[in-house]
């Protein structure tokens, strides 16, 4: 097999392989990292006049939303809420793409940041607990 000399080429063969070993857990982690992301850029190219870019970055991060909010359990109580809070921001970054107004996405991106920390040290408690199940160390 040979070496890839593109490094982002290398890096997409990463994210793929990623997301296919990746845990329920990790793969909505994914989802918050990758909206976050697309979060700042919106904002950065909207101050920057970048328009189309701003455009496309936002329409990426409601797609990831769309996501979220399809993937709640109505079983469980916490996903009306998560609902009505995804509705929030996804309400927010469609007024801040249609008034090309950067300062809106402030909320959002925070919002958005503060749900990723929380998803992040659930996961990692998650993987704390399972490592002890099985009687392993947290570093074997």
């Amino acid at each position: 097999m040979y070496a890839m000399k593109n490094p982002a080429a290398q890096y997409n063969v990463y994210q793929q392989q990623s997301a296919m070993t990746a845990s329920p857990g990790e793969l909505t982690l994914m989802l918050y990292d990758g909206c976050v992301k697309f979060l700042k850029q919106s904002k950065m190219f909207m101050e920057e006049h970048e328009i189309e870019k701003s455009s496309n970055a936002s329409i990426r991060a409601q797609k990831i939303i769309t996501e979220l909010m399809a993937t709640l359990n109505p079983a469980y109580e916490m996903s009306d809420n998560l609902y009505k809070l995804y509705d929030f921001i996804l309400h927010n970054i469609v007024q801040s793409n249609l008034k090309k107004d950067a300062s809106m996405l402030d909320t959002p991106i925070q919002m958005m940041s503060e749900l990723r920390d929380t998803w992040q040290q659930a996961v990692r408690i998650n993987r704390q607990q399972a490592v002890s199940q099985r009687g392993l160390a947290p570093n074997e």
